[in-house]
């Protein structure tokens, strides 16, 4: 399982010119499912991601957490973080979990952030969709199940 992570001032996505989720502070995570990805991949995802710290304290350095601020989380499913281009330019996405393996994973990591008490809102499952945010710093992340990097 691959994400990526950026902190934000807001952000929001639409479907279809309609805003389906939206956050203030927090954090934005663009997911992509593998095939050989299993519910402890999930659970690795959202304790990495609840447990990042990348919020300023007191003294300006990064060190408190998504819990420690109070911050919101959008989570955006897109199985293009897998897209391989090593053997050309086109990507291929062959190492993708098939959508109904990949939903019941993307949810379950959303399930498990939630039982850590944080607000998450979420874009729609293999929608076309339209994402806006306002990247802070900018910090990006990238987590890997696989520790690959």
């Amino acid at each position: 399982m691959r994400a990526v992570v950026q902190r934000v001032t807001q952000a929001k996505v639409q479907v279809a010119g309609a805003v389906v989720g939206e956050i203030g502070v927090g954090l934005v995570v663009f997911l992509g499912v593998e095939s050989r990805d299993t519910s402890a991949d999930a659970e690795y995802i959202a304790s990495k991601v609840a447990g990042l710290r990348v919020f300023a304290d007191q003294d300006d350095r990064m060190n408190h957490c998504l819990l420690d601020i109070g911050g919101s989380l959008l989570m955006i499913s897109q199985f293009t973080l897998l897209g391989d281009v090593r053997r050309g330019k086109r990507p291929s996405f062959t190492t993708a979990a098939p959508p109904q393996a990949a939903d019941l994973l993307y949810e379950h990591c959303n399930a498990q952030l939630r039982n850590m008490g944080i607000r998450v809102a979420t874009g729609i499952f293999r929608a076309d969709m339209q994402v806006q945010l306002t990247n802070d710093g900018p910090v990006t992340i990238l987590l890997d199940s696989h520790k690959l990097f």
